[in-house]
């Protein structure tokens, strides 16, 4: 093995390490949360508040009912931590629960016209934002069928693998391929449009 790539498998390694054991540390606080720890549901709350937003808010496409789906998440979270059986990653729990929620709150409402912010508003700008930073791909986001909008948010912006974002909506993995290859197919429509 020449240095270069002994060097490129240690990072591997470390990496792999490194995410086993956040994965094993998700865990312990979501058992502390379980067991009645406020603390350990605020460690939470501080590791994906960003991520979880940024997913319920192109979700909503509303700044304020996706804060209001985020505090009804972590409620959900505190009352069935206890029901978490380690069958998948912590964070895939956590999106489900996410979910869930907003579609419990968004049940019945007509999806947004856009998922901009208000004048003036700032939804948490991060690097989930700065993925879909242009305003043509944002607009086109919107108008996707939420199914789809669902499965763009979590591959691309959430980072999540397609047996994961096939864990948190729990359908076949073969479905979560082909909302993504139709998402892709009618973003590109949308923006070739614009451009146009």
């Amino acid at each position: 093995m020449d240095g270069g790539t002994e060097r490129m498998a240690l990072r591997w390694f470390g990496a792999a390490r490194r995410r086993a054991r956040a994965r094993e540390d998700d865990t312990r606080v979501l058992a502390r949360v379980a067991d009645g720890d406020a603390g350990a549901l605020t460690e939470l709350y501080e590791r994906y508040a960003r991520p979880l937003f940024a997913f319920i808010y192109r979700l909503a496409g509303d700044r304020g009912t996706a804060e209001e789906i985020l505090q009804d998440t972590l409620l959900a979270v505190w009352r069935s931590a206890g029901t978490y059986q380690n069958r998948s990653s912590v964070s895939t729990w956590l999106f489900g629960v996410a979910r869930r929620q907003a579609h419990n709150r968004l049940r019945g409402t007509p999806p947004p016209l856009t998922a901009e912010p208000s004048e003036g508003v700032d939804p948490l700008p991060g690097p989930e934002e700065l993925a879909v930073g242009d305003d043509r791909v944002r607009a086109a986001l919107a108008r996707l069928p939420p199914a789809q909008r669902e499965v763009v948010v979590l591959a691309f912006l959430d980072d999540l693998s397609h047996r994961e974002i096939a864990e948190v909506l729990e359908i076949p993995v073969g479905t979560v391929k082909s909302r993504l290859h139709h998402a892709r197919a009618t973003l590109r429509g949308y923006v070739d449009d614009r451009t146009s």
